[in-house]
């Protein structure tokens, strides 16, 4: 005895505006990923707003500039002339007659060179034991660390000093060194960069293949942390260029760094403020060349860091 099968009229399945039957179609599916890919671009006000930002930042630059090439009676004019002058050259001649700058430049160079990569160094690898290390009082330590940032630079001045002159340090370069090879900002700031970027996975199957903390901390801390480590450099850098207060107490004019010799500029009853301008220029340049250098790579890798996927 044979069973009938009863066929049932299937229901045509409801099609989408610009889809068939069978679902969104391959045109519809292209336009979707087209949408959601899209390129954001931004309006006319975005543009004017990052414009202006941009000209009231590059204004004291320029200004700079404008006040190296021209002469102390040239400024005193109201209104003053907005326009670069001829006397560039002739007000680098007088910076480098008033001051040592070659060699000011030179000790910033060492200074800010030195203090750059001991800093890095030193709290990327503090940063490292703070945000992945196990170990007793590591709470309190940081704690320590970061509440050292609550005391005033000044109040340190008079024991600092009497250190290094204990020392014989006085007048030379390695006491504005190594007071500066370590802060704690950086610490804090590689510990919360470490804390965010590096994986405790990472570091438990380093483990695993018998690495050492020295050998994880160079193979896969410091490929992980090289963003952070050059923003941090770059801040140390221009902090320590940019540096007065304890140069100038701790140092002298025969060896002095660029802020210390901006010192000695202008001098006399009135002062010359286009020479002042000039050696202000000479000493802004470096940083700027370093920024020019290493800006792009600090940008970069902050955004290949923050592309997931």
């Amino acid at each position: 005895m044979s069973a009938t099968t009863e066929t049932r009229p299937r229901r045509p399945r409801p099609t989408k505006p610009g889809g068939t039957g069978a679902g969104r179609s391959p045109s519809g599916r292209t336009a979707g990923r087209t949408r959601a890919g899209r390129t954001l671009h931004a309006g006319p006000f975005a543009y004017g707003i990052l414009i202006l930002a941009v000209l009231v930042s590059a204004f004291p630059f320029y200004w700079t500039l404008v006040a190296a090439s021209r002469t102390n009676a040239d400024l005193a004019q109201v209104p003053p002339s907005l326009v670069p002058g001829p006397h560039l050259i002739r007000n680098f001649e007088a910076v480098l007659e008033e001051a040592d700058i070659g060699k000011a430049l030179l000790n910033s160079l060492i200074v800010s060179g030195s203090i750059t990569l001991g800093t890095v160094l030193c709290c990327t690898l503090a940063g490292f034991a703070f945000a992945k290390l196990r170990f007793r009082g590591r709470g309190a330590l940081l704690a320590v660390t970061i509440g050292t940032m609550m005391i005033p630079p000044q109040l340190g001045v008079i024991p600092l000093f009497m250190l290094i002159a204990e020392l014989g340090w006085v007048n030379q370069l390695q006491s504005v060194i190594l007071p500066g090879l370590v802060s704690a900002f950086g610490v804090f700031f590689m510990r919360q960069y470490l804390v965010q970027t590096l994986p405790d996975e990472l570091i438990e199957a380093a483990r695993v293949d018998g690495a050492s903390t020295a050998r994880i901390f160079w193979s896969i801390v410091v490929p992980i942390a090289r963003p952070g480590m050059a923003v941090l450099g770059l801040l140390t850098f221009m902090s320590a260029w940019n540096d007065f207060f304890w140069p100038v107490v701790a140092l002298s004019s025969s060896e002095p760094t660029v802020q210390v010799a901006l010192r000695q500029l202008g001098g006399g009853y009135v002062h010359d403020q286009s020479v002042i301008m000039a050696g202000t220029l000479l000493g802004t340049l470096p940083v700027l060349l370093v920024f020019g250098l290493l800006g792009r790579q600090i940008v970069g890798g902050i955004m290949q860091g923050a592309v997931k996927g």
